[in-house]
């Protein structure tokens, strides 16, 4: 068992449980899950304790509070903040849009990245031909990573490859801290 794999929500006082569904503790779905079928109930519980599993084995790690990113979902602290998910109509496209805590929040850039590169580099442990993901509006570099997003989502779609190219520049990345051509674990 990993040391991640204790910390599963539930069992730490302000933290929902993995198999509950608890909207007043989640960000409200934005524009980008407009017009897909937004995951509720066991559906989005279901999801969501995959991707649990598959950030903790490709390292996708909240570094503000020391925990897999997933587990934002789960804290009670920050209830604005996390995962929403839809199925676009054909359900093969899962959308997912993360809010994080602030608006300034360093590490968006980063998890964004690394949270696609977790679902889609692990396709064949879900159902979805890709997983898009976007950084919610209120994030004061959106714009500049969703472009990001959908340029990963783009290469994905034509190669099959999660991972950057090495010539691969970053304008982002370079006031985060992270180059797009660093060795990420994701």
């Amino acid at each position: 068992m990993s040391f991640l794999s204790g910390l599963r929500g539930g069992t730490d006082v302000g933290f929902d449980g993995y198999d509950e569904f608890v909207p007043d503790h989640l960000p409200e779905p934005g524009p980008f899950l407009t017009d897909a079928d937004v995951l509720t109930g066991t559906d989005h519980a279901a999801l969501h304790r995959l991707t649990m599993d598959l950030f903790d084995e490709r390292g996708v790690y909240d570094m503000t509070f020391g925990y897999n990113l997933a587990q934002l979902n789960l804290d009670q602290r920050h209830p604005d903040s996390g995962f929403r998910y839809a199925r676009e109509a054909d359900g093969k496209v899962l959308r997912a849009a993360f809010t994080p805590t602030t608006e300034f929040c360093p590490q968006s850039d980063t998890l964004t990245v690394g949270a696609f590169r977790a679902w889609n580099g692990l396709s064949d442990r879900h159902e979805y031909d890709v997983v898009r993901v976007r950084v919610d509006a209120m994030h004061h570099q959106s714009e500049a990573i969703n472009e990001r997003l959908r340029d990963l989502e783009a290469r994905y779609r034509e190669t099959g490859a999660v991972d950057p190219d090495e010539h691969e520049t970053d304008a982002v990345g370079s006031e985060t801290g992270v180059d797009a051509t660093d060795d990420v674990p994701f």
